[in-house]
């Protein structure tokens, strides 16, 4: 299933900067965070960063809202550790004027006027353009010894059917503003975005339309020159059939099934009793069961088809909490090594 590809997890060539999207509902959140738990391994540091102001991480770790400075919220195995930052775009446009134009405390004064959530509201380019560069500032960020703050940043992204306008965005704006200090970060921004420090990765489901948001994802990126990283498939539920029990799941057994349910005890197989009642649910569960079988196959063959690499998360069937995201890092883990 895996198509060839560079080391995702290991100690060199890694992307710095990894950006997770995914069409709504295929838990591209869940899948975020558990890359952050996997990279942030053997005492590094990682950055989990969130975007879209919806304060899903903070739901994630069972931790109170994340305010925007970078907290830590999990430690890893090894002695990694996971910051986490809730980017707020009023407080990054704050940050931006006093960085490149001192206002200190004039920009609080605009602030308090309104004027800084009138030009984030009018202006949604502008929006993300600070959110691309605060999550750059980050990846770029070193301390006084020269060393980088954080080993990776990972971003929870906008879904699929934006992430290409949202990550291009700082494009549009340096083309605008052909100098000064904005067309100078915007620049900076693209050359994080559009370099092998950058990896975009899509999650998606075994389910006909997220994949092909996927693939129509994948497309768009690559047409606008951002670096598609790999394809993660979440929630993947486990085959209980053997192939041969698939081929046959459908057709009408109704007297066998009944005489092995007698067998194990569920009653007689005597008309109107217990075994003959469960064995229509029981059949038109295994035809269901067959029939998800064989979509997920043909949605595996278009993902092969995409030629990148891909990994599998399984469904967590009491739901994810702090322990499952755990368990789904550990599994990138293994992933990763037998890539």
């Amino acid at each position: 299933m895996r198509a060839p590809g560079p080391e995702w997890l290991g100690s060199g060539g890694v992307s710095r900067l990894q950006v997770v999207s995914g069409k709504g509902g295929t838990g591209k959140t869940t899948v975020a965070a558990a890359l952050a738990l996997a990279l942030a391994r053997e005492g590094r540091r990682t950055l989990l960063v969130e975007v879209e102001g919806r304060q899903g991480l903070a739901q994630l770790f069972g931790a109170e809202a994340l305010p925007y400075e970078e907290r830590k919220i999990a430690v890893a195995p090894g002695g990694g550790e996971v910051f986490a930052l809730a980017i707020d775009a009023e407080r990054a446009l704050l940050d931006y004027l006093q960085m490149f134009y001192k206002l200190g405390s004039a920009g609080r004064a605009l602030k308090k006027l309104g004027a800084i959530d009138f030009a984030t509201t009018i202006a949604p380019g502008l929006r993300d353009v600070l959110l691309t560069g605060k999550a750059c500032e980050a990846v770029r960020r070193k301390d006084k010894a020269g060393r980088y703050v954080y080993d990776h940043v990972i971003m929870d992204a906008p879904p699929t059917g934006r992430i290409t306008r949202f990550l291009n965005v700082n494009d549009e704006v340096a083309g605008l503003a052909r100098f000064g200090p904005i067309h100078h970060q915007a620049q900076a921004v693209m050359k994080v975005l559009k370099s092998p420090e950058t990896a975009v990765h899509l999650v998606t489901l075994l389910e006909e339309m997220p994949v092909q948001e996927t693939a129509d994802g994948i497309e768009e990126l690559r047409g606008a020159g951002l670096p598609v990283g790999r394809v993660v498939v979440n929630m993947v539920r486990p085959h209980h059939l053997d192939e041969d029990t698939l081929r046959t799941a459908a057709e009408d057994h109704r007297a066998g099934v009944a005489k092995a349910l007698s067998r194990a005890g569920l009653g007689g197989a005597r008309r109107g009793g217990v075994a003959e009642r469960l064995v229509e649910p029981l059949l038109a569960q295994a035809a269901e069961h067959a029939g998800r079988v064989e979509l997920e196959r043909a949605q595996r063959a278009v993902l092969a088809g995409l030629d990148l690499p891909t990994y599998e998360l399984p469904l967590l069937g009491a739901g994810v909490d702090v322990a499952g995201l755990y368990e789904l890092a550990k599994e990138l883990r293994k992933q990763s090594v037998a890539e």
